[in-house]
């Protein structure tokens, strides 16, 4: 009998042991409850798991890297179809703000804290500090103040996502030094100030999402040098100055949505010529002629100038491209007959409308 209790003790003193060394440091855990504190999240009980010792192990939302059991990923996305949400029948919603203490995380490598609509507080500063950090994405959420201004030291960063919250504040100029950035998400926020004029930096970038800010100044001519660049969307803004020809001889570039701004001079020929498929330039203040350089190159499942100060004829290239699906001409100067043929022959009379004197179907006919 004395030797069985002798192993059960040793057994029990190995797994006691073997726990300790693999469970998560105590002061992961201490950072994880630190950040836990500062947040309220009511309905869907996603904290409820945030217990016990070994904060690697069911701990929703947390993941550590397996072999030094450092917490690597925060993962808490407010609109999810995992089970927990799925039983009760609603989205996320969470209160508080994000503690500085997740900086004492040292190993992180993501950081995702989505969606949660009440989230208040600002982004905090130290996690320029946090070496590893691969993706950052806190949109949906009503984060103020402005991204820290040495956002530029994570050089190994290749999402940074902040859409949909009330940051303020101007886009650093550190930014450009993110060279692994490959999805740049700034949308729908309170940004003023110009692009950085380094913006071409980003070379491995093939997303590139400032909409809905207060930005201003001239587009960057060095956003032509992003080879990867496939989507570009500066929508919504007040940036002003001529559009770059420049952009029009990108490689990978198929959407380019530059509505809503205050954009000058003539549309550059080099932009029907090119590789776009969506091109939305409606609602600035645009003018000259629409250049006569469409080809079978073009191919545009959506083509948008309209409210601009456009005038002369409809090109008679236009005829010649691969396809246009949606072709908005409206409130221009324009004048003459709409040729006939594809793509006119399936558009809508409110394509054409609050020009000068275009006439011709879908419109009056021309005498």
């Amino acid at each position: 009998m004395g030797g069985v209790r002798f192993m059960t003790v040793l057994v029990a003193l190995f797994m006691t042991l073997s726990s300790g060394v693999w469970s998560c440091p105590p002061s992961d855990r201490a950072a994880l409850l630190e950040f836990k504190a500062a947040l309220h999240e009511p309905y869907l009980g996603i904290f409820n798991s945030w217990t016990g010792a070994d904060c690697c192990h069911n701990w929703y939302g947390v993941s550590c890297d397996q072999e030094t059991r450092r917490v690597a990923d925060i993962n808490l996305r407010g609109e999810s179809e995992e089970p927990i949400f799925e039983r009760a029948h609603r989205t996320g919603y969470m209160t508080g703000y994000i503690s500085p203490a997740i900086c004492k995380l040292a190993r992180l490598s993501s950081i995702t804290i989505a969606d949660w609509k009440g989230i208040t507080g600002e982004i905090p500063r130290c996690i320029t500090t946090l070496p590893f950090l691969r993706i950052v994405d806190l949109i949906g959420n009503r984060i103020s103040g402005s991204i820290p201004a040495d956002i530029g030291r994570l050089h190994r960063l290749t999402v940074l996502n902040f859409a949909d919250n009330l940051i303020s504040g101007t886009i650093p100029a550190s930014l450009a030094n993110l060279t692994s950035l490959m999805h740049l998400d700034l949308r729908n926020n309170l940004l003023s100030g110009p692009i950085p004029r380094k913006f071409g930096s980003l070379q491995m970038l093939s997303r590139a999402l400032l909409s809905g800010n207060r930005l201003s100044g001239p587009i960057p001519g060095s956003v032509s040098l992003i080879y990867r660049l496939a989507d570009l969307d500066l929508s919504r803004n007040q940036l002003s100055g001529p559009i770059p020809a420049s952009l029009g001889k990108m490689a990978v570039l198929s959407t380019l949505n530059l509505d809503l701004n205050k954009l000058s001079g003539p549309i550059p020929v080099t932009l029907f010529s090119s590789g776009l498929s969506d091109l939305n330039l409606s609602r600035n203040a645009l003018e000259g002629n629409i250049p006569d350089a469409f080809g079978a190159r073009s191919y545009f499942t959506a083509l948008d100038l309209s409210y601009n100060n456009l005038k002369g004829p409809i090109p008679k290239s236009i005829s010649s491209a691969s396809f246009i699906g949606h072709l908005d001409l409206s409130h221009n100067h324009l004048c003459g007959k709409i040729p006939v043929g594809s793509p006119f022959d399936h558009l809508e009379a409110s394509s054409f409308l609050y020009n000068d004197c275009l006439c011709g179907q879908p419109l009056k006919p021309c005498y």
